[in-house]
C-alpha cells in the first residue's frame, strides 16, 4: 500500500516555473514506477510524465518535452516534476500516480489527491 500526497500547485504568470512534490508512505516506494498526470475541467486525465524505480529512465508527453523534468529521490520517498516555461495551457490539476512505467492510467495502482497549477497569460 502507498499513499500519495502532493504540493506545490498555485497561481504563477506565463513563463514562471513551479516545481511540484508528491510524498510517498509506504516502504515499497523505491520499487514503483512514478507518474505525473494532469486533469482540466471536462477533459480527461492526461499523461504527463513517467520515471522508472531507479530514476534512470523518463518519459514524457510531447507537449512537456524540454519544459518539465520528472526526477525522484528513494531516500526521501518524493518524486517531483519541475515545471519551467509555464503555459495557460498548463493549467490543471496534477496528479502523481504509482505504479508501471507507462502513459495511460490503467497501469497505475495508487494516486494522490492532486495539486492544482494556474497559469495565468
Amino acid at each position: 500500500q502507498v499513499q500519495l500526497v502532493e504540493s506545490g500547485g498555485g497561481l504563477v504568470q506565463a513563463g514562471d516555473s513551479l516545481r511540484l512534490s508528491c510524498a510517498a508512505s509506504g516502504r515499497t516506494f523505491s520499487t514503483y514506477a512514478m507518474g505525473w498526470f494532469r486533469q482540466s475541467p471536462g477533459k480527461e486525465r492526461e499523461f504527463v510524465a513517467t520515471i522508472n524505480w531507479s530514476g534512470g529512465s523518463t518519459r514524457y508527453a510531447d507537449s512537456v518535452k524540454g519544459r518539465f523534468t520528472i526526477s525522484r529521490d528513494n531516500a526521501k520517498n518524493t518524486v517531483y516534476l519541475q515545471m519551467n516555461s509555464l503555459k495557460p495551457e498548463d493549467t490543471a490539476v496534477y496528479y502523481c500516480a504509482a505504479g508501471d512505467v507507462a502513459r495511460t492510467t490503467q497501469y497505475y495502482n495508487y494516486w494522490g489527491q492532486g495539486t492544482q497549477v494556474t497559469v495565468s497569460s
